[in-house]
């Protein structure tokens, strides 16, 4: 099978890469990605030259490129997007233009070509915020609530509508929360992480109140495989940690794992939007496909502390241009 992975040099597109091809020796993979500031090459540098691989730097909203590659794929599988909240604040466009566009152009070339699976994946931010109680199912309202929710709720209803109009072999996944290595340090816990190993505080977002429900990412790949494999077309699914925190428990737990106090903890004011809490509903992907979270979440902290620690060559340039490119705001002293 040749596969098309889109943002395969970001943080969960390079982990399901490597997963795929641990799991299957046979298997073409094919990675388009844009090289934007959270994609990273050296992601995935063991794989230049296997001759397994093929890495394309385009956009997948540039709809030649995206024609060219399709023509000899199986299936895609499309993480790439612009992903953090705080950003699509500042500024929505390239959000609309890669999550909406982009997502377009790629079910526009996989119906032309006739793909045999589309794997679209989306977030667990679509529906919304939840209160104290509940959790999300697949047919739960959309309720997005800031410009990169919205962006990728868009997607999701391009996607259904490709399945329903034009009969598209098309699956969604709605993952939650990912954490582990290779996770951009502008995100929660790689954040965490690199600013104590640089000596820095830790910025929470009000007084760290809000939930959300952590998935170690390599879980979440074996779920996405699955349903590659398995899925049915037209079909969504949520893909949750089972795993409920609230903020200022991650943070506890990180320090904790590296024998720090809550001294070096520094509640910043919150941002615009911020949804209170998601929690998802894993009964459909546990009953049809038989899939379940396997990681326990202190165990999976530590497995992505570990990885940092031993990875700073990976991290500190990204932290340095992060830090140039805000101007400071996310690595307040």
């Amino acid at each position: 099978m040749r596969i098309l992975v889109t943002g395969g040099c970001g943080f969960i597109g390079s982990n399901f890469i490597r997963y795929l091809f641990q799991k299957y020796p046979e298997a073409e993979i094919v990675n388009l990605d844009a090289l934007t500031y959270a994609g990273n090459p050296e992601n995935l540098k063991e794989f230049q030259d296997n001759p397994r691989y093929s890495f394309i730097k385009g956009r997948v909203e540039d709809g030649e490129t995206v024609n060219n590659i399709m023509a000899n794929i199986d299936a895609v599988v499309h993480f790439a997007a612009e992903s953090h909240v705080d950003r699509s604040i500042v500024d929505a466009t390239p959000f609309v233009m890669t999550n909406v566009r982009g997502t377009q152009v790629l079910l526009d070339a996989a119906l032309k070509h006739k793909v045999q699976k589309f794997v679209h994946v989306s977030t667990d931010e679509v529906y919304g915020a939840l209160g104290a109680e509940g959790t999300f199912n697949e047919e739960s309202s959309f309720r997005p609530r800031s410009p990169y929710a919205a962006s990728k709720a868009a997607a999701d209803l391009l996607a259904q509508a490709y399945f329903h109009t034009h009969h598209l072999p098309v699956c969604i996944v709605r993952p939650s929360n990912n954490y582990g290595p290779y996770q951009y340090p502008e995100k929660l816990i790689p954040l965490m992480v690199t600013n104590l190993l640089e000596g820095k505080r830790v910025p929470v977002y009000g007084k760290g109140e809000n939930v959300r429900d952590w998935l170690f990412v390599l879980d979440n790949c074996s779920a996405i495989d699955l349903v590659l494999e398995k899925g049915k077309p037209g079909e969504a699914y949520n893909i949750g940690g089972k795993c409920e925190k609230r903020n200022i428990e991650v943070v506890k737990t990180v320090l904790k794992i590296m024998s720090l106090g809550e001294e070096w903890i520094e509640f910043v004011p919150d941002r615009p939007g911020h949804d209170f809490r998601y929690a998802l509903d894993n009964s459909k992907i546990e009953r049809e496909l038989g899939w379940s979270p396997g990681t326990p979440f202190e165990e999976g902290i530590r497995q992505t502390v570990d990885w940092y620690l031993k990875h700073e060559d990976w991290w500190r340039p990204l932290k340095a241009r992060l830090f140039q490119e805000s101007k400071g705001f996310w690595t307040r002293k």
